[in-house]
């Protein structure tokens, strides 16, 4: 079965958990590493005959557009993070709207093909910005991959579906859904789809969990990861420990396990997994 395999491309000094220390401002003045491990993925994947979804952050895109070039060249599908990884639920509509056809605009220009998916940033649609789904749909997305089904912190609606669906929005459209991975435990739902979960938790718990939903499940699921995830070189930033333990921890050996993992299942674009789904609910949210 043909499951999603997609990279959220930002560098490390942009992600959520550093938000508190570094300041947008700011990231002109870091150490740029996004290139070099974008590239990284990318020769992986070659080696491994793997296509994937690339959601580039409109920020990373406007100053090195080579990255998005060589992902398309390299037959992957480009789709949108956002512009500045905000949380979408600190954003005022207004705000959100301007944001987000910025990142699509931008992408697009040199992409030359239109970026059909949205991934918010660290899932920032919850319950609280559900409001972005109808601006996503007026700007022309086709899918969302935002609405993670977990307790968590930072994001997450628990109760949303765990499988692909779609979302009825206003004025008859809607948008497809499809969730990260995650797998039923005791009434709640165990993240299993990747980013920090898949570094911090034993591989084999990964790999059982992917294949109940493919085999168990006989449904498709959705992976994660970001450059910065295989990068043990990247400079520490001193944040609390909650947020380091999150960013830095098994970053040596991850690489190692995504071999094993793109070795165990079979990934494509999630443009052509969602091109295969058939019979798909609705869902109001």
């Amino acid at each position: 079965m043909k499951n999603a395999f997609t990279i959220d491309v930002e560098d490390y000094f942009q992600v959520q958990a550093f938000a508190g220390v570094v300041k947008r401002d700011t990231w002109d003045g870091y150490e740029s590493r996004v290139q070099a491990n974008t590239g990284r993925i990318l020769d992986l994947l070659d080696s491994k005959n793997v296509k994937g979804t690339f959601f580039v952050l409109g920020w990373v895109a406007k100053r090195y557009p080579d990255i998005v070039r060589e992902i398309a060249v390299r037959g992957h599908e480009v789709a949108s993070h956002g512009m500045s990884h905000k949380l979408v639920y600190t954003q005022t509509e207004k705000e959100f709207l301007q944001e987000t056809s910025d990142s699509k605009k931008i992408i697009e220009d040199i992409y030359q093909q239109p970026v059909l998916g949205y991934r918010a940033a660290t899932y920032s649609i919850t319950n609280k910005s559900l409001w972005a789904l109808d601006i996503l749909a007026d700007l022309g997305f086709e899918y969302d991959s935002s609405i993670y089904p977990v307790h968590h912190d930072k994001y997450g609606i628990a109760k949303a579906p765990r499988m692909p669906h779609y979302i009825e929005l206003k004025n008859n459209k809607r948008l497809i859904e499809f969730p990260i991975a995650t797998v039923p435990v005791l009434n709640n739902n165990f993240p299993i789809g990747g980013g920090g979960y898949f570094r911090i938790f034993p591989y084999m718990i990964s790999r059982f969990g992917l294949r109940r939903i493919n085999n168990g499940e006989n449904k498709p699921f959705v992976f994660y990861l970001h450059p910065w995830e295989v990068d043990p070189g990247q400079p520490r930033i001193k944040a609390g420990r909650l947020s380091m333990f999150r960013h830095y921890t098994n970053v040596k050996s991850c690489k190692s396990k995504l071999e094993k993992l793109l070795d165990d299942f079979t990934f494509t674009p999630m443009r052509e997994v969602i091109g295969n789904l058939q019979a798909l609910e609705t869902v109001r949210y």
